[in-house]
């Protein structure tokens, strides 16, 4: 039987013996304080003490140089028998790290042996018993986890009279478990009586509520209809303590209002969640759209349908059915607009909504259906528009990307390049020429495609009507083209035609701002398969980047060298308001892909604007 040392190249003398065959009780402690190397285990059989053999191997990951192999093996474990000579164990890799392995010199050197420890490296402290309050929450937690509100008050009394110090975590764990309780109404009163004497008892002791504190006795109080309390605590401990809420903090008080129909206190909630810089998302709407159409506020209905368009794409079933019944239910009146104003009104917004108010007067006439491909409703005829940000937006747009541009690049090469655009605006399409040279070249004899870059641009031309676009490339691949014989007649035709913008030197990794910028300013498309999934394009802002992506971006392929140009969607799947004062409202049914569009119109109204046009 042969064994092995493993031992410490700066101290060789300190070995510890591992005998083969014998079982390894604790490896461990054998491994305390020997960087063991996993090709040792990695490299033979080993058997567990139920006699599975175990490749370590396979059945282990490698662990990282930082971590001692020790907590990757199992605790008991015996190498599987086998004859191994001497010189078959031998140096391995890891002698550059300071340890390495040797024939057992002493094979008689029994297992007592091997317990021994590096004196270059203090034993490890024993841990220490937890206190009683890191017990307490302990408990608390595992309470939490099982939703035991018995034994969970229970603690927390016997906590109390041990005088135990609670602290934040303390008091928040049995406000949660309080507040998560009061929904079922077996356990409702003890958890709302136990939940205020909790937060009572941590403003005594001088506890610093947090959000979660707020948040969990405003649900408290929301249980016992009791919305007033709930947002008179967000007011008060936002006062007094500086807290600041969240938009699940004033849910509580936000919905006891709704559902009890009290509307001017609903909005009044949401006119502090306005202060607190907070947005309200689809459920926050829909509360206040319910309770608005339910006490026949009918301006605040249309304040909300137009919260709802600019917030979501799609409505929920639950949003859709509250839509749909009280447009079903309505007979509005609404202004005589001028048909030029509204027009303006739509094409300012950027399409898909005009926000004058309700049009026209009669019955509405609600059908579900469907649209086709190209965007025209099958219900009523309309056809729907591929809806871009609007006139703000686009600003505002322009000027964070300049912004970024002026950080990130020299601000006289950017200014310049503002100033040439200024210039020139008569461009439809904007083509980012490095993108598009390089698709699909990452092979041996790949390069700058240049007839792709030359397809595109000519596919482009004959769209707009004998329009050139502008392509955008670096100088330094602008003048690797102009020293091609093959390509320089081709450079200069598209130099001559003003279809070229060369960035300068040290745009290198900021060239994009160039090419998004352009597609900004001048409101064109931009032909790109980059998706801008770079955290940089994140700082714009997800929403109205996202829709603007669709409305502006041109994706292409190349299929056997055959350009197909993949243009915006013809229409967007989002809430519409047609110039006519109809609606459409796309409804996403949980677990189904496909949509159901609401469409709402008033025929009276379509056919004089019908006439009109």
């Amino acid at each position: 039987m042969i064994a092995a040392i493993v031992a410490h190249a700066k101290h060789s003398s300190d070995v510890n013996i591992y005998q083969e065959g014998s079982f390894l009780r604790n490896p461990a402690i054998f491994m305390n304080n020997l960087d063991y190397s996993f090709d040792y285990f990695a490299n033979k059989p080993w058997i567990d003490n139920n006699g599975n053999l175990v490749n370590v191997g396979k059945d282990f990951t490698r662990p990282s140089p930082k971590l001692h192999i020790r907590n990757q093996l199992p605790q008991n474990f015996r190498p599987a028998p086998k004859e191994v000579e001497p010189n078959q164990i031998k140096p391995t890799s890891h002698d550059r790290l300071g340890f390495f392995f040797k024939p057992l010199q002493n094979p008689s050197t029994s297992m007592s042996n091997t317990t021994s420890t590096n004196p270059s490296k203090p034993n490890k402290k024993r841990k220490t018993n937890p206190n009683p309050e890191t017990n307490f929450l302990i408990n608390l937690q595992s309470c939490t986890k099982s939703k035991d509100l018995t034994t969970a008050i229970s603690l927390y009394e016997s906590a109390l009279s041990q005088n135990l110090r609670l602290s934040l975590h303390h008091f928040n764990a049995l406000l949660y478990l309080c507040s998560d309780s009061a929904t079922d109404p077996s356990s409702k009163d003890s958890a709302l009586r136990h939940g205020f004497r909790v937060f009572d008892q941590m403003l005594s002791n001088n506890v610093i509520p947090n959000e979660a504190s707020v948040t969990s006795v405003a649900r408290l109080a929301a249980s016992k209809n009791d919305g007033d309390y709930a947002f008179e605590l967000i007011k008060r401990m936002n006062n007094e303590f500086n807290v600041v809420p969240r938009l699940r903090t004033y849910d509580p008080a936000l919905f006891c209002f709704c559902e009890n129909l009290e509307a001017e206190k609903a909005y009044e909630v949401e006119e502090h969640m306005g202060l607190m810089g907070l947005s309200l998302e689809q459920q926050e709407i829909t509360a206040l759209l319910k309770v608005s159409a339910e006490t026949g506020r009918v301006e605040k209905v249309y304040q909300y349908l137009q919260k709802l368009r600019s917030t979501v794409r799609c409505v929920n079933e639950e949003t859709g059915k509250i839509i749909e019944d009280w447009f079903s239910g309505q007979k509005v009146n609404g202004v005589s607009c001028d048909l030029g104003l509204v027009k303006n009104a739509v094409l300012k917004n950027g399409g898909g909504w005009h926000g004058l108010g309700w049009i026209g007067q009669g019955k509405w006439v609600v059908k579900r259906g469907s649209v086709d491909e190209s965007g025209k409703c099958c219900s009523c005829g309309d056809q729907l528009a591929c809806v871009d940000i609007d006139d703000a937006e686009t600003e505002r747009f322009a000027h964070s990307v300049a912004a970024l541009a002026m950080e990130r690049e020299v601000k006289a090469n950017f200014s310049e390049f503002q100033d040439w655009l200024e210039k020139n605006v008569n461009y439809e399409a904007i083509v980012d020429g490095a993108n598009i040279g390089l698709y699909q070249q990452n092979f041996t004899e790949g390069g700058f495609s240049v007839p792709q870059l030359d397809a595109v641009v000519k596919k482009l031309y004959e769209r707009s009507g004998n329009k050139w676009p502008l392509i955008i490339l670096h100088n330094k691949r602008l003048r690797s083209l102009w020293e091609n014989p093959s390509h320089r007649n081709l450079v200069e035709e598209w130099n001559e035609k003003g279809v070229l913008y060369m960035t300068p030197h040290g745009s290198n990794d900021d060239w994009y701002v160039y090419w998004l910028y352009a597609a900004v300013k001048l409101r064109c498309l931009l032909v790109t398969n980059d998706e801008m999934r770079d955290h940089i394009f994140e700082l714009l802002g997800s929403n109205f980047f996202l829709k603007w992506k669709e409305r502006h971006q041109v994706h292409y392929t190349f299929v056997k060298g055959n350009l197909k140009l993949q243009m915006p969607p013809p229409y967007s799947s989002v809430i519409q308001e047609s110039e006519k004062g109809s609606w459409h409202v796309p409804i996403l049914f949980k677990g189904n892909s496909s949509q159901t569009w609401l469409c709402i119109t008033r025929p009276n109204v379509c056919e004089s604007r019908d006439e009109a046009q």
